[in-house]
């Protein structure tokens, strides 16, 4: 299928998880993850209506952003290296992977204007996976104040890649808690109103436990290298 209709499905899908839940479609954003795709295929992302593209490494979010400019909001989704935030901070619009406060040093030192992040928690507990702990968040959020160039928008968590729905729903449900519990607490520069979770196999489920941003691969724009 194309992309286009790619995308129609899973709006669809999207549709019918909010209707579960109670929600608005409207507050669930779609990021198309290119990071397996040309930029041919990045654009017809974009021409079929997507609104957000997410990278994971500096040189494809660079290469796309030359050839495909500022139209989409741009996203930067992967693990990032300290050396690496120079190549990429002033050109996208939200990092997905604060997950340490040496990259917040870079962050804030490089930074030319406020940048949008997302604090990356590894609900889940997987050696394979980044992020905080679940532990470590409160102290970690606090101790961002003192990086003025950071707004915390919200939280990121990936679950793991298994089959059992209820493990999956957990974690999704355990980052919403964390939001909430941050949120509360109403800090001026961590207003952590979103929540970054759910990818091509569980964003249903995100959906269902209250996620604004899901990151779509493979099922909205395929896999081509």
């Amino acid at each position: 299928m194309s992309v286009k209709e790619n995308l129609l499905n899973i709006q669809e899908k999207i549709e019918q998880a909010c209707m579960r839940s109670n929600r608005s479609a409207d507050d669930v954003s779609i990021i198309a993850v290119t990071k397996y795709v040309s930029v041919e295929t990045a654009k017809e992302a974009i021409e079929a209506g997507v609104r957000h593209i997410g990278e994971n490494r500096d040189d494809g979010l660079i290469k796309k952003l030359e050839e495909i400019g500022d139209e989409p909001t741009w996203h930067f989704i992967g693990s990032l290296q300290t050396r690496k935030v120079k190549n990429i901070i002033d050109k996208v619009d939200y990092i997905h992977s604060l997950d340490r406060i040496t990259l917040a040093e870079e962050i804030h030192k490089r930074a030319s204007g406020k940048i949008k992040c997302f604090v990356q928690v590894n609900v889940s507990g997987e050696e394979s996976k980044h992020g905080i702990t679940p532990e470590q968040l409160e102290s970690f959020i606090k101790e961002l104040e003192k990086f003025p160039s950071i707004e915390i928008v919200g939280l990121m968590t990936m679950a793991p890649f298994i089959e059992d729905k209820n493990i999956i729903r957990e974690c999704f449900k355990r980052l919403r808690k964390l939001r909430d519990d941050v949120q509360a607490q109403g800090f001026s520069y961590a207003p952590c109103t979103e929540l970054s979770m759910g990818m091509s196999n569980d964003y249903d489920i995100a959906i269902e436990e209250g996620a604004t941003f899901i990151r779509i691969g493979t099922s909205l724009v395929g896999k081509e290298f």
